[in-house]
């Protein structure tokens, strides 16, 4: 028994709701990978080259400052701290490649003298940053 003399609506389907998840969804990935930038140690500026090519992901980075303190991943050490903070850094995974960061405001002996020291550990390579060349 129907009380109710009122029309029945045709059914449909209502998307509205499912495009609003599916934005809502799309703004979750789109900002989250905003933050998915790789640190690679402290920021210098570096000098650029136009023949730069990328590294492997599993390195070791120096970077020399402006002022001419050293870093090793982030942690500052001295010039007599560099080998056995390297070695270390070797021993706690498979860290053959060392980048040096150098400012390019940093007196070429500094860098050097850096590199002279990295190489007496056996089996690492040397790498110096860059930045790309900007097209002009």
């Amino acid at each position: 028994m129907r009380l109710n003399e009122e029309p029945d609506r045709p059914a449909g389907i209502n998307i509205v709701p499912a495009i609003d998840i599916i934005f809502s969804i799309l703004a979750f990935f789109v900002i989250s990978t905003l933050f998915l930038t790789r640190s690679e140690g402290l920021p210098v500026n570096l000098p650029e080259a136009s023949t730069g090519e990328s590294q492997s992901s599993s390195e070791i980075y120096i970077t020399i400052a402006a002022d001419g303190t050293l870093s090793v991943n982030k942690t500052s050490v001295e010039m007599e701290q560099l080998l056995p903070t390297v070695r270390k850094e070797i021993e706690s995974g498979t860290k053959k490649l060392a980048i040096v960061n150098a400012d390019e405001q940093v007196a070429h002996g500094r860098v050097v003298r850096v590199m002279d020291r990295l190489r007496r550990v056996d089996g690492l390579q040397l790498a110096i940053a860059t930045e790309s060349e900007s097209e002009e």
